[in-house]
């Protein structure tokens, strides 16, 4: 009896530690990648206090991430991954999440907001800084609406994929 308890709690212990393993292993590029971006940004930019990191993979891959100007004031940045070009925006001065949101309201019934993030739409071959809005339609497709951070403007819409 004792063997079987003793055999069960290895095993349980082993998959914990393959699972744990997998888990440190997958995460490790976005660790590398943010580490990589935080090095970028501070030795293009005068910022520092960077957070809310996350890779953004459109036409082309973008690093994307807030932080702090002398002001204390958020500051999101954008670097695109292929050639550490970076672009920087005043949080303040650009169209929020919310604001958005509501220009996709206005024009398309989404039935569910599935995520909205900052990213980078190329239009007419020129990156632009934008939302991205990825959402399900009534008929249950998925879709993507992107509103220019600058001028709150409709960029483009992916429509039922």
């Amino acid at each position: 009896m004792k063997k079987w308890i003793f055999f069960s709690i290895l095993i349980v212990v082993t998959i914990t530690g393959i699972l744990v393993n997998v888990y440190l292993n997958a995460v490790e590029p976005v660790k590398a990648a943010e580490k990589e971006a935080v090095q970028i940004a501070l030795k293009e930019t005068n910022l520092s206090d960077f957070t809310n990191f996350s890779l953004y993979s459109g036409e082309e891959t973008y690093y994307v991430m807030t932080g702090k100007n002398v002001k204390q004031e958020d500051v999101y940045v954008w670097i695109n991954e292929k050639n550490s070009k970076v672009i920087t925006r005043n949080a303040k001065k650009g169209i929020t999440k919310k604001e958005a949101l509501n220009k996709l309201y206005q024009e398309k019934n989404p039935n569910e907001i599935i995520e909205v993030r900052l990213g980078m739409a190329r239009i007419q071959k020129t990156d632009r800084p934008a939302w991205e809005i990825y959402y399900r339609n009534n008929s249950d497709t998925i879709n993507y609406y992107y509103v220019d951070f600058d001028t709150g403007e409709k960029l483009r819409a992916i429509d039922n994929l």
